[in-house]
């Protein structure tokens, strides 16, 4: 130990006349340069307290330790348990005692060969699986960044975009970029609406109108609604007023979706003198519907691109736009798998859609 040299340190004597310094206190008037202390006086300095004693143990807490201790008490023994690690005998009962020693409990105990655990040894264990599991995701989320995981985007969309206008898109930016995870979530415009405003979603296609000053809307494409009728229906008309579709059975979307208010709003004068809708969930199951000659429905164009068997199209009068637009929060922030999701669905503004197939 050096000698400190500050003016008002404590001196003492001791019985064999040799003068012995007192521990140094930190002062301003210390120039002692370094102190070097006997291992006691090291762990008295490093534990002064309990909760710091604490807090090291449990930062110092040894993931081999507990592995063995699973082990051991999984196998019921201490050899099996060496020669499921690769380790000695000795070498297990050695981490076994560390742990009880650290915790001051006993975690095994022996009935003839085997080992049992104990009520705390139990309870340690359960802890330990967890931590395990813990351990494998955080390796697991680390391996996806070392083979070139960019980040996750989470879009939501209607049951319209996603049959028709996603696929492809999909395709490619999986093929282009293998390390975005890209979320899919089918939801209503309302849905997807307040999802963007809480950020519980990135991004989402959705049917307009859309207005809320937390939004970034960028409408896509000029979409508009058509009707489509049984071929055997009589005297069909060029295009469909909201007079002749209140005189036929409907088959409609169901009433929380966008185009379903798009609907209402168009047949809002005729709804007192028409019958009763069909409501359906899909829009490919309308089709079906109006393919057995049950009914009139009301679909977005895009879904009327390829021919629908036993079935005609004809436009509303007047039209109805059902512009499919992308949203996003104003506030979000940006990173590069959001920009890269983003720009390729920005992408449906030029694009003619293609099949789902293609």
């Amino acid at each position: 130990m050096r000698r400190c040299t500050a003016p008002d340190r404590p001196q003492q004597t001791t019985a064999h006349g040799i003068d012995a310094e007192t521990p140094c206190q930190p002062t301003n008037r210390c120039t002692c340069s370094s102190i070097i202390a006997p291992a006691e006086a090291a762990r008295h300095i490093v534990f002064s307290d309990h909760a710091n004693r604490d807090s090291l143990e449990m930062r110092s807490l040894n993931l081999d330790q507990l592995r063995t201790l699973m082990e051991v008490i999984e196998l019921r023994s201490f050899s099996a348990a060496a020669r499921q690690l690769n380790l000695t005998q000795p070498a297990v009962s050695l981490q076994i005692r560390e742990l009880e020693q650290r915790f001051g409990v006993p975690l095994v105990e022996r009935m003839g060969k085997t080992v049992h655990a104990t009520t705390p040894g139990r309870e340690l264990v359960e802890h330990a699986q967890r931590i395990f599991r813990e351990c494998e995701t955080a390796a697991a989320a680390m391996r996806r960044f070392h083979r070139g995981w960019v980040g996750r985007v989470h879009v939501g969309t209607t049951l319209t975009a996603l049959t028709y206008a996603l696929p492809p898109i999909l395709r490619r930016l999986h093929q282009d970029h293998p390390g975005i995870e890209i979320v899919i979530t089918n939801m209503t415009t309302r849905d997807s609406v307040e999802n963007v405003i809480q950020n519980a979603i990135d991004l989402a296609l959705v049917t307009l109108p859309v207005d809320d000053s937390h939004l970034r809307v960028t409408p896509l494409r000029p979409e508009t609604l058509v009707a489509i009728l049984p071929d055997s229906t009589p005297d069909i008309p060029d295009a469909v007023t909201p007079e002749y579709a209140a005189s036929q059975p409907l088959v409609l979307e169901k009433p929380r979706g966008a185009v379903s208010a798009l609907v209402q709003r168009w047949l809002s004068k005729q709804l007192p003198l028409a019958r009763t809708p069909m409501h359906i969930a899909t829009v490919e199951a309308m089709k079906g519907i109006v393919s057995l000659g049950l009914g009139m429905s009301i679909i977005p164009d895009v879904a009327a691109v390829e021919p629908i068997p036993n079935a005609v199209v004809r436009p509303l009068n007047p039209s109805v736009p059902c512009t499919l637009a992308l949203i996003e929060h104003r506030s979000k922030p940006n990173d590069p798998a959001l920009e890269i999701v983003r720009n390729a669905l920005l992408g449906l503004r030029t694009g003619p859609y293609a099949p789902a197939d293609a």
